[in-house]
C-alpha cells in the first residue's frame, strides 16, 4: 500500500481466475496468460471441468466443484474472481451467491450493457466456441434472452475444434487459429450489417481482437475487456495520479 495526496492506493489487488482443464498453450492475450494482464492473476483449475462437460454438455455436477474453487479463490485473498470460459455463464447467480467479492463468470455478462449502447435497430454479434451449445438458458442467465443477437461459431474450425474442444493437440497453430477466427468473423459481419458490436464468449480467441476489430470495424467486447474494467474498479486512484 501507498499513499498519494492523501488517499490509500491498493498495490496488491489480484483477480482470481476460474479454469477449465485444458492443457494446449496459452499465448498473450488469453487470460490464463499471466502477459495479458499487468495486475495479479490466481489461477484455479477446477479438475475435470473438460470443455466437454462444460461447453457441449452443460453438466450440472460442475457446479459444486465451482463453487468450491471460488470459495478456495475468495480465501486466498483475490479480490474479484472470474473464469476461463464464456459458458460458464450457466452458473454466474450461484457462483456470484457463494462468495462475498464480485464474481463474473463470463464475458456474456457484458452482453445487455452493450446492447444499451447501440441504436435500437442494432444488434450484437456473439463469437462463440460452438454455437449449437449456447442456448436461451445461457442467455436467460445474465438477462440477455432478449437481446438481438447474430450468432458465429467456431466448431467447424480445425484448430479450435482439434486442440480447444476435443483437447487432441497441446501445441497451437496460432496463425492458423487466427485466420479461422476472421473467416468467422468477416462472414458474420457481411451476413449481418445491423450488427454494432460484437462480444466474443470463448476466452481462446481474444488474442486475436485487435485483428478482429481492424477487420471489421465495431467495438469489441470480451473476458480481458471486462476483467480490466473490474480491476480498475477495484484500484480507484485520485485523478492526476500516474499508474
Amino acid at each position: 500500500m501507498t499513499m498519494t495526496s492523501g488517499v490509500e492506493l491498493r498495490r496488491d489487488v489480484a483477480i482470481g481466475v476460474l479454469c477449465l482443464e485444458t492443457s494446449f498453450t496459452k499465448i498473450p492475450g488469453h487470460i490464463r496468460n499471466r502477459t495479458t494482464f499487468n495486475f495479479p492473476v490466481t489461477y484455479k483449475v477446477v479438475d475435470g471441468a473438460t470443455p466437454e462437460r462444460v461447453v457441449s454438455q452443460a453438466d450440472p455436477h460442475l457446479l459444486e466443484p465451482f463453487i468450491r474453487a471460488a470459495q478456495e479463490l475468495e480465501a486466498q485473498g483475490v479480490a474479484a474472481i472470474t473464469g476461463a470460459c464464456g459458458f460458464l455463464v450457466l452458473f454466474q447467480k450461484q457462483l456470484a451467491d457463494a462468495v462475498k467479492v464480485p464474481l463474473f463468470a463470463s464475458s456474456l455478462i457484458q452482453l445487455p450493457m452493450v446492447y444499451r449502447m447501440l441504436r435500437s435497430d442494432r444488434r450484437v454479434g456473439l463469437l462463440v466456441a460452438k454455437k449449437r451449445s449456447l442456448t436461451q438458458r445461457h442467455l436467460e442467465a445474465i438477462g440477455g434472452d432478449a437481446v438481438p443477437v447474430c450468432i458465429a461459431g467456431m466448431e467447424e474450425e480445425p484448430e479450435l475444434r482439434e486442440v480447444m474442444l476435443e483437447g487432441r493437440r497441446v501445441e497451437l497453430d496460432a496463425d492458423r487459429l487466427g485466420r479461422e477466427v476472421l473467416s468467422q468473423v468477416e462472414q458474420l459481419a457481411r451476413g449481418n450489417p445491423d450488427m454494432g458490436a460484437l462480444v466474443i464468449e470463448c476466452t481462446d480467441l481474444v488474442p486475436f481482437t485487435h485483428t478482429i476489430q481492424a477487420r471489421i470495424g465495431v467495438p469489441v467486447f470480451d473476458i480481458v475487456t471486462l476483467t480490466q474494467m473490474v480491476y480498475r474498479s477495484l484500484t480507484r486512484q485520485p485523478f492526476g495520479a500516474r499508474g
